[in-house]
């Protein structure tokens, strides 16, 4: 059982786990033990509250396929159990980034000295621009 909030949890049998070779260079062993973990969370037909099904279905995520699977690699750690829990937090914090709602931003004027003191260095610098240029000998 995991748990995403109070109210929310997912059953251990929604989640799937495909152990895979590790990419990369690696040492002794690398072509002979399948280490890195493959997993495999399908959105729709999770338990999980509608609510959370359409925010990750309208997240625009590369791990999120059209089919609305999750699909999360694991290959950082040298266990196939050490792999498979950092899937699994990722897997949860991926489903909770969906409940966090998002400040609203307000609108800010510049000041009155900030905006005087930006013409006056893009006067200064127009001035140094125009003493470089051809000079009028007439």
């Amino acid at each position: 059982m995991i748990n995403i909030s109070n109210n929310v949890s997912l059953d251990d049998n929604e989640i799937t786990f495909e152990a895979i070779r590790a990419q990369g260079s690696g040492g002794q062993k690398v072509n002979k033990t399948s280490v890195a973990i493959h997993l495999r969370f399908d959105i729709a037909a999770s338990s999980l509250p509608d609510f959370y099904k359409e925010k990750l279905l309208a997240l625009k995520d590369k791990r999120i396929t059209k089919e609305g699977i999750i699909v999360i690699k694991s290959q950082q750690h040298r266990s196939q159990e050490q792999n498979r829990d950092e899937a699994l937090k990722r897997l949860t914090e991926l489903i909770k980034s969906v409940n966090v709602v998002q400040k609203k931003r307000i609108k800010t004027k510049p000041t009155k000295g900030s905006v005087n003191r930006r013409l006056k260095s893009k006067k200064k610098h127009a001035g140094k621009k125009r003493l470089r240029g051809k000079v009028d000998t007439e």
